[in-house]
């Protein structure tokens, strides 16, 4: 159903250098660009996040409440995922573990270098 993500951001040069290198870790790429948008995506199948400058010229913003969810396959590359984006200047947000009560829901929580907050977690299916 999701196309694609897009996220503000007021120095579009700082951001691509942390999206490339935090995106690199899960095998996603550049499939979209100019010099006021750039979009990622493992496959031209699969949804994607992009960045970009707003097109009204006027500062980006962090929208309350808005957050993207990345969606990995166990609980080791969430904490991969979650470490590389703190080591690229992230900031914390919730560190790794279960959360709530949904039985299986694993996550990690951060803002990036424009304040906006991403999600990367694991959900365990139970078996049938």
């Amino acid at each position: 159903m999701i196309g694609y993500v897009t996220l503000g951001t007021n120095d579009i040069d700082k951001s691509a250098a942390f999206y490339d290198a935090l995106f690199t870790t899960i095998g996603a790429g550049r499939f979209i660009e100019n010099e006021q948008f750039i979009a990622w995506t493992t496959g031209m199948d699969q949804p994607g996040i992009s960045i970009t400058k707003p097109f009204d010229g006027q500062p980006a913003t962090v929208g309350n409440g808005v957050m993207v969810a990345i969606m990995l396959d166990s609980t080791e590359k969430v904490d991969a995922f979650y470490k590389k984006a703190i080591e690229l200047g992230a900031t914390d947000e919730g560190k790794p573990g279960p959360r709530g009560e949904m039985t299986g829901f694993y996550a990690g929580y951060f803002r990036d270098l424009d304040g906006n907050k991403l999600n990367a977690f694991h959900m365990e299916m139970p078996s049938s």
